[in-house]
Parts: structure tokens; C-alpha cells; sequence
């Protein structure tokens, strides 16, 4: 019994030099802190959009596809599952397509990005979105904007020899059918108008070998 009395007190007293001791702690920790800054320092950067020279303030956090969107008000290019998994978000950065909701803008300092306003307007359709109109390679058309992006990299993918996963020779990168789905899978359409999108891209492909 006396054992058991003396180790509850035990506890009880150390529990209260814990107590006393945490003010003293917290303060020393605080101290040894370094002062927080409010709110994130702006970084500057300059992109190159649609031809056109822009010059933004941003939080280094920013993606290119929230500097696009919110920023420059280019609404055309989507925000669908905001983890690189849709394509909706695609545009053509230096000549490659990338995910843009996957970069951050000030990766992309003085480069060249052209997203779906770029390629063409209602008056002057690339040749790519008038393929997709004729073709019908869209409904709903929230993932259009990506599709047709990729789609217009993925030709220039194949005219510059760069194979894919399922090339079968290496020194001659062949349009077909297989490659066009396969480099075209990371853009996803929940309408299903996959065939009609092959259809579109087949008939540029032509215009571009003709």
C-alpha cells in the first residue's frame, strides 16, 4: 500500500512540475522562432502567350494554369481534375504540350505557352478545330480545348521522328491509328468521341502531308 500511495503522489507531483515547466518551454520556443512574414512574397515573371508579351506579379506557388485562367482571364484551357490525370488542362509550352495545372508558372519564365485561344479564332479556325467541327469530335466540349491542343502537338510529335510506347521502329515513326490513341490517353473525354477525334486528326495529318 505504501509503494502504491507513493508512486500516485509521484505522479501527481510530476504532473505539476510539467504544468509549471510549460509556460517556460513554450515562451523559450517562441523565442528561438524565427518571426513569421505574412503572406507570401510576390515573384516576377514573364510569359510569352499567343504571341503576345505578358508581365505578372505572382505568388511563386501559382500553377500556369490558375496564372492563365485567373490572371490573364484565357479561359479556354480547363480546370478538370487538377492532378494531371484529365488533359483538359493541356497546352503547348515551347513547341511540347505539358499539364499546365502540373507546373508552375514561374518554371516557365520567358517562354512560350499557346493555349486554344492562340491557335484560332471563330474567323480563322486552325486547321484543328475546323477538323473537329467537321467530325463532330466533341460534345459537351468542356475537354475540347485540351483535346485539340494535345492533338496539334501530337502530329508535330510524329512528323519530328519522336516515338511513343507503342512504336514498333524506332527510326520510323509511322501514323496509325494505335499511335494517335496512345499518344492521345492522357486526354480524357467522358463523351466518348474518341473515334471522331482520330477521324479529325487523320484529315489535318493529311492536309499537312498533302
Amino acid at each position: 500500500m505504501t509503494s502504491d500511495h507513493l508512486t500516485r503522489r509521484g505522479l501527481l507531483r510530476g504532473s505539476a512540475a510539467l504544468a509549471a515547466a510549460a509556460p517556460v518551454v513554450s515562451q523559450t520556443a517562441s523565442a528561438a522562432a524565427p518571426p513569421s512574414s505574412k503572406g507570401a512574397s510576390m515573384s516576377p515573371v514573364e510569359l510569352i502567350v499567343n504571341g503576345r508579351e505578358v508581365h505578372l506579379q505572382l505568388d511563386p506557388r501559382t500553377t500556369l494554369l490558375d496564372a492563365l485562367r485567373e490572371h490573364l482571364h484565357l479561359t479556354g484551357t480547363k480546370k478538370g481534375c487538377d492532378h494531371g490525370q484529365c488533359g483538359a488542362c493541356t497546352v503547348i509550352v515551347e513547341g511540347r504540350r505539358i499539364n499546365s495545372c502540373l507546373t508552375l508558372a514561374a518554371m516557365h519564365d520567358g517562354e512560350k505557352v499557346t493555349t486554344i485561344e492562340g491557335l484560332g479564332t471563330p474567323e480563322s479556325l486552325h486547321p484543328m478545330q475546323r477538323a473537329f467541327i467537321v467530325h463532330d469530335g466533341y460534345q459537351c466540349g468542356y475537354c475540347t480545348p485540351g483535346q485539340i491542343c494535345s492533338a496539334v502537338a501530337v502530329l508535330d510529335e510524329i512528323e519530328a521522328g519522336f516515338p511513343s510506347h507503342v512504336t514498333e521502329d524506332l527510326d520510323h515513326v509511322a501514323m496509325s491509328d494505335v499511335e494517335l490513341r496512345e499518344r492521345m490517353s492522357g486526354n480524357i473525354c467522358r463523351c466518348a468521341a474518341y473515334p471522331n477525334i482520330i477521324a479529325a486528326m487523320r484529315e489535318v495529318a493529311g492536309e499537312k502531308q498533302a
